[in-house]
């Protein structure tokens, strides 16, 4: 098993024993940058029509499902305002991508948009 897969089964096992995450803790900010980038992703898709869509809505909804397990009570705000800077930030990458006149630029943006979110996906077992 990869390092974050074997982290988050690790998780997984600890979390009812250790309880809901801390409203700072760094995973569970992850989770929700996560959450937010494949949102950003999906609608993407949408917009271009491309038929990964499906898959990477079934990944948001593992993401959100899992960022919904570790959220503690009333951090409700903080989670969703670190779900939108990241799906604002990852919508931008996708744009810059997808409609850049500079195709050195785009080349570079296309990477880094799928570099992301291939780590974003490694969070979730599949």
């Amino acid at each position: 098993m990869g390092g974050l897969k074997t982290l988050f089964v690790a998780l997984l096992i600890a979390a009812p024993i250790a309880g809901p995450a801390r409203a700072d803790d760094p995973l569970l900010r992850e989770f929700a940058n996560c959450a937010g980038r494949l949102s950003a992703q999906m609608e993407h898709q949408w917009l271009i029509g491309d038929t990964e869509s499906e898959t990477t809505q079934k990944w948001r909804a593992s993401m959100i499902s899992v960022l919904e397990a570790l959220m503690p009570t009333g951090s409700g705000k903080q989670v969703l305002a670190w779900r939108i800077d990241a799906k604002m930030a990852h919508a931008s990458l996708l744009t810059r991508a997808t409609f850049n006149d500079d195709p050195e630029d785009a080349d570079w943006a296309g990477r880094q948009a799928e570099m992301i979110i291939a780590g974003c996906n490694s969070l979730i077992l599949g």
